[in-house]
Parts: structure tokens; C-alpha cells; sequence
């Protein structure tokens, strides 16, 4: 809702935004003008004040042709300097040129008539060129008009150029002539659309600044283009609210899934260290109490003890293992292991619980097995972990397989049970933390949802894997992949 609102608004913003932006566009055009001709005008103040300067300076110290000659020569602004005194005579140059005429009729003219009398200059045209006269001193009490003829290419170049080109780029600027031909333009005008102009007040009669809008850069144009952006916003905003959305629904649930399976997990911690608590402790109060007299059985219920002690370690193992992973503390020292050694006595350690539930065991250790580096502590626990699971979900057929091997060029350490199997669907998630498998048949057994977990660091830290094999009603197999190096 608050997406379509702002929708809605922007929409009609720019919609009267469109109506206005015209003529603001034509107002901020119009200073733009109004300053790039002050600046123009201030350039060329300058560079006639400077050439005026020259002049008076040759002019007044009795220059002859050559010195004259050479200020031209010097003055790349000037193209031709033309002298005339009071009577109309021209003193300089003394050859004549193409066009040299219609100077010299424009400055016979009235407008020149007022410089013999208050001085200051003057910007004529003679034909098709710009003229800066103005009235100098010569030696002694002579005054000279001295007309100067510039030249268009070092005007373009030194003076508009240098103008213009900090100027910003979205409209092109250009100066006109009297015959409204470009003097100068700071980019292409094919195409341009003229806006407005501006007179020069120091440059030649009738010349001005323009302003040209390129083609397809029209205020128009420009708000069609924001309204298209902003459509695109709006329309990326949406999606971002909408896939916003999405995302918070999952991480609320999957952390609802987390608190659940992390609250399963300390039932399930409990419930596996109050068994062996208990026993321990029933066995215990038993034998403190004397009423054990049989030799043999009393040495029963000191192995029952201690069987339900290495139990109640592995429970403790785990939880600890696994805390220190989580924190990115646990560290593993690889050295050469014999595995035969490192399978007999994780099955040693569960001869109680698989002689009192009657379980047969078959062990395949092929022979010859190089010593294989690995943690030998990290490596047996995950094993120990597989052989519970493998006790822990079988029902009547109750046999557990143990193998070792070379395969794929590393070694293959694989428990096998005939238990009730696992869903194809779950192989991927049961490796997860304080993951179990929701069927009714797994969730009145004991479990912490943390050992399949801990197998898949285990072989992730010796950069091996854990596969698993398995289909509900024919028994599952877990292999670890170590390598040999």
C-alpha cells in the first residue's frame, strides 16, 4: 500500500511537473545565456583592451611600417591594422588587399566622426567583418584611427573557446554572427533546436550567444525519461517489497524450525544423559547396599557401569565436540593411523549394547591397509557415532556391518545396518544440525540430532565426505571418504 501511495503521488507530481518544466527550463536557459555572454563580453573587453594597448604603445613612440608590421605579426587576434589620420588618409598599410575597401568606406562613416571628438572605440562592421576602431595618440600633439580587423579563427579560438568550455553540457552554445552564421559552436548543431539568444555588448553589432537544444533532448523528452525511470524504480520497489516479504516469512519460519529443533535438542540431551545416569546410579546404590553376593554378578554390574560410563562420555563427546565447532575451535592433528586397530576398538567400546540387544556383528577390514594420516579421536568418534545410529534404529533384524577398504583412490571406512531406513527426500537434511528425520517410528528414540552433524565435519576437515545409502525398510549405509595423503 504505501508503494501504490507513492506511486500514485509521483505519478501526478510529474504529470504537473511536465506542464512547468518548459518553462523553467526556458528561465534557467536564459541565465545560462545571460552568463555565458557576460563572460564572453568579459573576454573580449580584455583581449580588445590588450590589443588597443599595443597600439597606442607602437603608435605613440613613432613607429614606422616595420614596427608595425612586426606588431601584427606578434598579435596572432589581429589580422589587419589600418592607420588613418584626420584627413582621411591612410597612413598604414601602405599596400592594399581583397575587402581592404569596405573597411576603409566604414570608416568614413558618421559613427566614426564621434571618435575624433570624444575619443573611446568602437565596433563597425565593413562588409563581412568585425572592426574595433578607436582614436590613438601618435607623436607629439597627432592622432591617429586606428582600425583593427581580427581574425575570426584566433577569436574562436582563444577567446569563445576559452569561454565556453566549462559550461555544461546539455545544451550546445554557439555564437551568431549578423548574418546568423556560426562564429562559433561548442558542439554539433545538425538537428538542434534554437532556444534563445543573447546580444554581446563588447563584441561586434548585431553578434549574440545562442542556445541549442540537442535533438531528442528536449524538456519533454526529459520528463518522459524521468517518468519511464520512475516507473522502473517504483516497479523495482515493489518487487524488492515483495521478495522482502518472501524472504521475512521463511527466516521467521526457518527460525521458528531452529528454536523447535534447538529446544528438541536439549530434551533429547537430557533424556540420553538421564539413562545412563540412572542406571548407573541404580546399579551402583545395588552394590553399595550389599545385596549383590555373587561374585560374577557383581562384576556384571561393575561392566554394566562402566559400559553406561563410556556411554554417558560419548553423549558429553558430542555435545562438546559440537560446541566447539559451532565457536570454529575445534582442531584436528593428522598422523598415520592403522585403521584395523581404530574399528575394533570403537566396537569394543559398544560389546555391551550389542550383546544385550543381540546384535550380530560383522567386521571387513581388507588387508594390507596403508596407515591412513587422520585424527585418530575425531575419526572414532564419528564411527562410534555411525555404529549408535545403527544400534539406535534397528528393529528385528538386528546385524551391523563394518568395512574398510580402498576406493577411488582413498580410503572407505562404511557402517551398514538392516534398520528401517531413511526416505530418499531426507538424505540431504540429515547431516544438518539438530536435524532428525519426522517420522513416528524416529521420534520416540533417543538422539540429539547433533552426531550425523559431527560425521560431516569430521570428514569435511580430513577433505573427505559422508555419503549415505539408504531406503525405508532395507537399512541404511554410511560411508566416510578419507583420503590416503
Amino acid at each position: 500500500m504505501p508503494a501504490l501511495v507513492v506511486a500514485a503521488l509521483g505519478f501526478v507530481s510529474l504529470r504537473q511537473w511536465a506542464r512547468s518544466s518548459e518553462l523553467l527550463f526556458e528561465v534557467q536557459a536564459r541565465d545560462m545565456a545571460a552568463m555565458a555572454a557576460e563572460k564572453a563580453d568579459l573576454m573580449l573587453r580584455g583581449a580588445e583592451d590588450e590589443i588597443l594597448r599595443r597600439v597606442r604603445t607602437t603608435v605613440a613612440g613613432g613607429a614606422d611600417a616595420a614596427a608595425l608590421d612586426a606588431l601584427v605579426a606578434a598579435t596572432p587576434l589581429v589580422k589587419r591594422l589600418f592607420l588613418i589620420d584626420r584627413g582621411g588618409r591612410t597612413i598604414y598599410p601602405g599596400d592594399r588587399r581583397p575587402g581592404d575597401a569596405d573597411v576603409l568606406a566604414a570608416l568614413g562613416g558618421a559613427a566614426v566622426g564621434t571618435l575624433w571628438e570624444h575619443g573611446g572605440r568602437r565596433q563597425l562592421l565593413a562588409g563581412d567583418h568585425a572592426v574595433l576602431a578607436s582614436v590613438v595618440d601618435g607623436p607629439g600633439d597627432t592622432r591617429v584611427l586606428a582600425a583593427i580587423l581580427c581574425s575570426e579563427e584566433v577569436l574562436r579560438r582563444e577567446v569563445f573557446e576559452a569561454t565556453f568550455k566549462g559550461l555544461g553540457a546539455s545544451t550546445v552554445v554557439a555564437v551568431l554572427d549578423h548574418r546568423d552564421r556560426p562564429v562559433y559552436s561548442r558542439g554539433s548543431l545538425d538537428g538542434a533546436r534554437p532556444m534563445l539568444s543573447v546580444p554581446l555588448r563588447a563584441g561586434p553589432p548585431q553578434w549574440r550567444v545562442a542556445l541549442y537544444q540537442p535533438a531528442g533532448s528536449s524538456a519533454r523528452a526529459s520528463v518522459r525519461r524521468q517518468l519511464a525511470l520512475f516507473t522502473v524504480a517504483l516497479g523495482g520497489l515493489v518487487v524488492v517489497i515483495a521478495a522482502a516479504a518472501v524472504v521475512t516469512y521463511r527466516l521467521t519460519r526457518r527460525e521458528a524450525e531452529a528454536a523447535q529443533l534447538k529446544a528438541d535438542f536439549v530434551a533429547n540431551v537430557s533424556h540420553d544423559l538421564k539413562t545412563p545416569l540412572s542406571v548407573i546410579r541404580m546399579f551402583a546404590e545395588t552394590l553399595e547396599l550389599g545385596r549383590v553376593r555373587d561374585e560374577g554378578r557383581r562384576h556384571e554390574y561393575f561392566r554394566v557401569i562402566a559400559r553406561e560410563s563410556e556411554r554417558l562420555s560419548r553423549l558429553i563427546d558430542n555435545v562438546l565436540n559440537f560446541s566447539r565447532v559451532e565457536a570454529g575451535r575445534r582442531t584436528y592433528e593428522l598422523e598415520p593411523t592403522a585403521i584395523e586397530p581404530l574399528v575394533r576398538d570403537t566396537l569394543d567400546a559398544f560389546a555391551y549394547p550389542l550383546a544385550q540387544r543381540g546384535f550380530k556383528v560383522e567386521v571387513s577390514v581388507a588387508p594390507a591397509l596403508p596407515e591412513v594420516p587422520l585424527d585418530a579421536d575425531a575419526v572414532g568418534q564419528a564411527l562410534a557415532n555411525l555404529v549408535d545410529n545403527a544400534i539406535k534404529y534397528s528393529d528385528e533384524r538386528c546385524t551391523v556391518r563394518v568395512d574398510a577398504r580402498l576406493a577411488d583412490g582413498g580410503l572407505a571406512l562404511s557402517v551398514s545396518d538392516e534398520g528401517i531406513g531413511i526416505p530418499g527426500e531426507e538424505h540431504a537434511r540429515i547431516f544438518e544440525k539438530f536435524y532428525r528425520v519426522g517420522r513416528s517410528d524416529t521420534q520416540g528414540r533417543r538422539g540429539s540430532g547433533v552426531g550425523l552433524a559431527l560425521v560431516r565435519h569430521v570428514a569435511e576437515a580430513h577433505r573427505g565426505r559422508v555419503t549415505v545409502e539408504s531406503e525405508p525398510g532395507h537399512g541404511s549405509r554410511f560411508t566416510l571418504w578419507l583420503p590416503l595423503t
